[in-house]
């Protein structure tokens, strides 16, 4: 074999490699399955003698300095503080435009993932309390088990493809929204520290100029991301966690009209945003977080640390709240007439899609870091997620699948007409 015929060789390799690659990110699972590698990861490095290597790497310091005003953080609060904004401001846009001409845009549209994410709110937050409410440290975490991972949750349902109803992967993502809006609610009111009302107000500033680009006709993003620097820099000095910067600038980003109908430009700075953005959020910022954050050390584990008040509430809260709460007030708003069933979706399905709101992950471990300090505490909340996560999604994902599978064709037949009839 001469050097051209090698070299024909490996460019050939490499294409294939790179198109394998391109196909991988454009798959609907694939940012749920490179977010379980990056878990996986972090619980090898913790556990292993390389533990001291991945502790050390998180806490590198990181400065950043403009004259007088110094952030030195290490690189651990970085990523929970400063990637997380990105991550937030994403999920800001999603809701702004599912609001504004989405699945959350009429009230008809809105009220069964309305119901659906209160009940999923209320239920795990209630079994919490009943294992917490003697202990006002632990109550802190009320807030773990209400929240709903939208990666993996929908990734979970893109492993399935047509054994998941189209109406349903919409319920889904609408419920999803709707619970991270209300996790967004939840941090800013109730995971606040001390207020420096100084630093509050000039983000408020930095956030009415935002709002007067929009209203005079401003549809650069470049001046938009320049407010929202220095909206996070203010709301990092604030004490309110800095993450609630990235979802006020995200309702200031232009949507004007309608961009499916062509009847503006097809591409508004919002749906720019959300296009260039995704795909970072989808495969970086969000396995690094579970990088950062799932690193839990195994040494010393017994089944009596996951028998505490506060993991024990986390994982009833995140296996057993979530499925009662998203179908129980499901079947009880379709009992009373109040919504409509998804066309095409069997109540066994609706039952296993309650599983899937039970992957608490991403939000669930954020807030946990938020409501405790204690090393050891937030092993024991990592823990609980981490495995109430697991379960849900296992249980999700082939409940879905069994009950699926031997109406795919008819399902997806069925479904469609209804679901384009409905969203028109």
């Amino acid at each position: 074999m001469d050097t051209r015929e090698l070299n024909a060789m490996v460019i050939e390799g490499n294409q294939k490699l790179v198109k394998s690659f391109k196909t991988f990110l454009k798959h609907d699972a694939s940012s749920g399955i490179l977010l379980l590698a990056a878990t996986i990861f972090a619980l090898l490095l913790a556990n292993t003698p390389l533990s001291t290597f991945y502790k050390g790497f998180l806490a590198i310091p990181v400065m950043v300095q403009f004259g007088d005003f110094i952030i030195n953080k290490p690189l651990l609060l970085w990523i929970n503080d400063g990637l997380m904004a990105v991550f937030f401001f994403l999920i800001g846009l999603e809701i702004k435009r599912e609001m504004v001409i989405g699945e959350l845009s009429t009230v008809r549209q809105a009220l069964l993932p309305v119901i659906a994410a209160f009940g999923g709110l209320l239920v795990p937050a209630l079994i919490y309390v009943y294992f917490n409410y003697d202990d006002p440290l632990a109550m802190r975490g009320w807030g773990i088990p209400v929240a709903t991972d939208i990666a993996f949750a929908l990734g979970v349902l893109a492993i399935l493809g047509d054994r998941a109803p189209r109406s349903l992967k919409v319920l889904l993502l609408s419920l999803a929204i709707i619970d991270d809006l209300a996790a967004i609610i939840i941090i800013a009111v109730f995971y606040t520290a001390e207020v420096s009302m100084l630093a509050l107000a000039l983000s408020s500033c930095g956030f009415v100029v935002a709002l007067m680009m929009n209203r005079f006709g401003v549809r650069r993003i470049g001046p938009y991301i320049l407010v929202g620097i220095f909206m996070w820099a203010c709301v990092l000095q604030s004490g309110v966690h800095a993450t609630l910067a990235g979802v006020a600038l995200a309702f200031t980003i232009p949507l004007r009209g309608n961009p499916r109908d062509g009847s503006v430009e097809k591409q508004p700075p919002l749906v720019t945003l959300e296009h260039v953005l995704h795909p970072w959020v989808a495969f970086f910022i969000m396995p690094t977080f579970a990088f950062a954050n799932a690193g839990v050390a195994l040494a010393g584990f017994s089944i009596e640390m996951l028998t505490a008040s506060i993991p024990l509430g986390i994982m009833t809260g995140l296996f057993f709240g979530k499925q009662i709460g998203v179908f129980g007030f499901i079947w009880l708003a379709v009992m009373a007439g109040i919504c409509r069933k998804p066309p095409g979706v069997k109540w066994i399905q609706i039952y296993g899609l309650s599983f899937l709101t039970g992957i608490g992950f991403t939000m669930s471990l954020f807030i946990g870091s938020l409501a405790f300090e204690d090393p050891d505490i937030g092993r024991q909340v990592r823990l609980a997620v981490l495995l109430a996560s697991f379960c849900s999604a296992t249980c999700g994902y082939w409940l879905l699948r069994l009950t699926g599978e031997k109406n795919t064709q008819a399902t997806t037949e069925k479904t469609e007409p209804d679901v384009v009839a409905q969203q028109k």
